[in-house]
């Protein structure tokens, strides 16, 4: 008699226990101060209590962490040159949703070969990121999978729910009991109603299925985030960071009794996925900010040592994205010290 269940599955393994890997992979006292401080400064510019604006920068995805670490200690240098004017954070991104298929990310596919090896991956991300923010370089990740955070959230200060996941209840419930300011994107057409009904229900506390330390189930019982916002970034028609786009989304979020707190993604539709116009849209977003929108808490930008992207292939080019087109460095650094040399000029005036 043929068998019901489990029928296209090709086998189950066991998965590395989040408590095992924070033992292997453990935080020291000094890393734990400097996680808690960054995270007080994002919370304090996403709610308006500090005048800085956040600036979450970095690759599409993180395939390579030797060159993560390199564009980690580039960003540092900008760090201690801007940080009276910008909290910068770098984009840690192991989760990749895809439309139509493709690479999984670092934690599901750390080979990029199709093996899933999920606990190499966790491994890496975790080791990598105890290095990046061991540099004094906090770290932002994209929340895919809520198992995941398990096994890094204590080493992030800031997280976004993206445009293909900001209406699943899963991820609004996951983002309730996140310990971090959340970002919640508009959806790929460009709609931000979305968005703002996540705000409101991770506001609020809830529970839903995941696991333990020791990699239980369980259910999670969250107490509410206080500190989700929206983020801009463009539908696959338009983009949305121009002054009237800015304008309706913060009617909006008061229409719905939400403090405006907006981040714009410089990239994605808001710069047509071309890398080279995310300066365009950093101007016109500090064009704002300078004339006094202060809704605009911050901005974030794609970008690799390298220029532009590639595809997959058994030699690939490195520092250069393996997903969406990124700036490179060089015109990344020049951007970042625009926008502070603006912002000090302005406020010196």
């Amino acid at each position: 008699m043929p068998g019901i269940s489990d029928v296209r599955l090709k086998g189950v393994e066991d998965l590395v226990t989040p408590a095992s890997l924070l033992k292997t992979y453990q935080l020291s006292d000094s890393l734990l101060t400097f996680i808690a401080q960054s995270r007080i400064s994002v919370e304090r510019i996403i709610k308006g209590l500090d005048d800085r604006l956040l600036c979450v920068v970095g690759p599409c995805s993180i395939h390579d962490p030797v060159a993560a670490l390199e564009y980690a200690r580039k960003l540092k240098s900008v760090i201690d040159k801007t940080s009276d004017k910008l909290f910068i954070v770098m984009r840690a991104y192991f989760e990749k949703p895809r439309t139509s298929g493709g690479w999984k990310g670092l934690i599901m596919d750390p080979d990029m070969d199709g093996s899933y090896n999920a606990n190499k991956g966790l491994r890496m991300a975790r080791e990598l990121l105890i290095q990046i923010t061991g540099l004094g370089v906090p770290v932002g990740c994209e929340v895919l999978d809520p198992i995941v955070p398990q096994y890094i959230d204590d080493l992030m200060c800031w997280a976004a729910i993206g445009a293909r996941t900001c209406e699943s209840q899963v991820h609004r419930s996951l983002a309730s009991g996140l310990s971090i300011a959340v970002g919640f994107k508009n959806g790929t057409n460009g709609e931000i109603i979305g968005a703002l009904n996540s705000i409101k229900v991770a506001k609020e506390p809830s529970a839903f299925l995941g696991i333990d330390r020791e990699g239980r189930s369980c259910i999670v019982r969250s107490k509410g985030n206080d500190c989700c916002h929206l983020i801009l970034r463009g539908g696959e028609q338009s983009p949305n960071y121009y002054e009237a786009d800015v304008k309706h989304a913060i009617h909006m979020m008061v229409e719905n009794a939400l403090v405006p707190s907006i981040i714009i993604d410089c990239s994605h539709g808001n710069s047509l996925h071309d890398p080279s116009r995310q300066t365009r849209v950093m101007n016109a977003v500090l064009d704002q900010v300078l004339y006094g929108q202060r809704a605009i808490r911050g901005f974030m930008l794609e970008s690799n040592l390298k220029h532009g992207s590639q595809k997959f292939g058994h030699e690939l080019v490195y520092g250069l994205s393996v997903t969406d087109a990124c700036l490179g460095w060089d015109e990344t650094e020049d951007l970042i010290m625009n926008t502070y040399e603006k912002l000090k000029d302005n406020t010196a005036r």
